[in-house]
């Protein structure tokens, strides 16, 4: 692995941690809650709870009494839990697509660097291929000249989505 990829892995983890740092601790909460929620702990847990719960109000267990045999407060208690959970869920999701979000603007800012650089590089190549009078009798190079206009190149994937029926 070259020295400029190990630095570049080694500054972006640098970011994810000060990112992971700074984030606000209701962010953190939400994570670490999403996190042991989609643990095999948490469904042996449940599996526990709810085996027990059942087990007891449906006279498997008669040690304790009967407490809900209709299992109306089971009901209750799962679907609190439920719309907590789905909370803390699309608070983590919600994150994680604007980590996202950055993610594909930086790559996508990256690689409108690299076209405009390419561009600069072709350009340079021609006239030096121009000098030595070397033939340039491919059709397709005249393309490389022109730098790539992204909002132009989004409206063509639009119109092309319309097109087809997507969106």
């Amino acid at each position: 692995m070259g020295a400029t990829l190990r630095q570049n892995i080694e500054d972006l983890t640098r970011r994810q941690r000060e990112d992971a740092e700074r984030a606000p601790l209701s962010d953190k909460v939400a994570d670490r809650i999403t996190r042991f929620t989609g643990s095999m702990t948490f469904v042996v847990l449940h599996l526990v709870l709810f085996g027990l719960w059942i087990s007891v109000n449906v006279g498997v267990l008669p040690v304790v009494p009967r407490f809900d045999p209709t299992f109306v407060a089971l009901a209750m208690v799962a679907s609190v839990e439920a719309i907590f959970l789905s909370t803390f869920v699309l608070i983590s999701q919600n994150r994680m697509a604007a980590v996202a979000d950055r993610r594909a603007d930086l790559d996508l800012h990256v690689s409108l660097l690299t076209e405009h650089e390419l561009t600069k590089l072709a350009r340079l190549i021609e006239r030096i291929a121009e000098r030595l009078e070397v033939r340039q009798d491919d059709p397709g190079f005249a393309e490389i000249h022109a730098d790539v206009e992204p909002v132009r190149v989004l409206d063509a994937l639009d119109e092309s989505r319309r097109e087809q029926g997507i969106d």
